[in-house]
């Protein structure tokens, strides 16, 4: 099958959507099918570009809709987009984060393959309330009829689309590559008596650190060998480091951004991982990591971690914004043995479905039914 993968985000840093398109074209180059990736150039970018990735269009960062920065994706001119689908005859093109303004759209209105669409994130999250309501969705209302089957990736992620349209969605979650997070023989090991509390994410208000330091503080005094690590850089940055030394809240260390592997390797050496957002979350692949690494979590009690966290797993959610019960859930989830061995017994079981050849079988099965779709119906598109 020849498949093109569509990022609208900076294909040249790191980011969940970009992740998560990486590892669908490493799954199916693997099966021999032929893959593109089809995204802007940011303006800000001026290497060298990888042969299977297509650039059409441009972006530049900005804050435009939205709360944090993102990468605007300008027009793309209509010869250069009929040149590159003339070119590749893509059987099937997936588009990833279609309704972000102005350069998905001008794509698929031009393809004559088969399209299919996922939304990964809350739309309303992404967007600014009221620019989705009176400027983005008169805009992208009219996209819907030009695809042929709609994926997302949680079930928060489709509120949006329900919005507009009844067609079918089909929930396809995030996947993880397990092997990579997997323990090895010999991870590392924390030091004697101390027990570390590990977070990684952006450092922005939406993922509550600075709740998880207030509940440390509490853990702290009780517990002088629990150590907290943060992992992460973003605008709330200094603001955290200044509320650890005006509270004087003991044992934490800030890291900074680190590499994939460093994250792994803290993640093995955790007692345990603690993802406090209060909101804003549509899935949380850290999760995944966090039970693929074999470490138990503590998590924010927000609508996309919900949606993950099922069964046994709904042990882990805290409100963050009650100092006291989490500084406990912490608490419980650092030394309650048996607790802990029930939860990892739950999350190796639980993680495996996560795994990304499965997750890419159900992409291709709905690429299949997109292309027959496409078939019987071509007035559609």
């Amino acid at each position: 099958m020849r498949i093109a993968l569509t990022c609208p985000y900076h294909w040249f840093r790191g980011g969940g959507v970009k992740e998560h398109v990486q590892a669908l074209e490493e799954e199916y180059l693997k099966r021999g099918h032929y893959v593109r990736i089809i995204t802007p150039l940011p303006k800000d970018y001026d290497g060298p570009v990888p042969d299977e990735v297509i650039t059409l269009g441009t972006s530049r960062s900005t804050t435009a809709f939205a709360g944090s920065n993102w990468q605007w994706a300008f027009s793309v001119d209509t010869d250069a987009i009929d040149e590159v689908f003339a070119r590749e005859r893509f059987d099937v093109i997936h588009f990833h984060e279609p309704w972000l303004p102005v350069w998905g759209r001008q794509l698929v209105l031009r393809s004559t393959s088969a399209n299919v669409a996922t939304m990964h994130g809350r739309f309303y999250d992404t967007m600014k309330a009221k620019t989705v309501s009176t400027v983005v969705t008169p805009y992208t209302k009219p996209m819907i009829k030009h695809f042929d089957a709609f994926t997302a990736a949680s079930q928060v992620a489709t509120e949006y689309f329900r919005s507009l349209s009844k067609k079918p969605i089909t929930i396809i979650p995030n996947g993880i590559d397990l092997a990579k997070y997997r323990r090895g023989a010999g991870p590392a090991k924390p030091a004697a008596g101390r027990q570390t509390i590990f977070y990684v994410g952006r450092l922005e208000p939406r993922k509550g650190v600075n709740y998880l330091l207030k509940a440390f503080a509490e853990l702290a005094k009780k517990y002088p060998g629990v150590h907290l690590v943060i992992a992460g850089s973003g605008p709330d940055e200094e603001k955290l480091q200044q509320l650890v030394e005006d509270s004087d809240v003991p044992r934490v260390k800030f890291l900074g951004y680190i590499k994939e592997k460093t994250k792994i390797d803290h993640l093995h050496s955790a007692r345990l991982a603690c993802f406090p957002s209060p909101y804003g979350e549509s899935f949380g692949i850290v999760l995944l990591e966090a039970m693929a690494a074999g470490v138990p979590l503590v998590a924010g009690d927000n609508i996309g971690y919900q949606g993950v966290m099922e069964g046994r797993g709904a042990l882990s959610l805290v409100n963050p914004r009650d100092t006291i019960d989490f500084a406990r859930r912490l608490e419980l989830m650092l030394f309650d043995e048996d607790l802990r061995r029930l939860w990892l017994d739950w999350a190796g079981d639980y993680v495996k479905q996560f795994d990304w050849p499965s997750i890419a079988d159900q992409y291709f099965k709905i690429y299949e039914q997109a292309i027959a779709h496409h078939a019987k119906y071509p007035a559609a598109t």
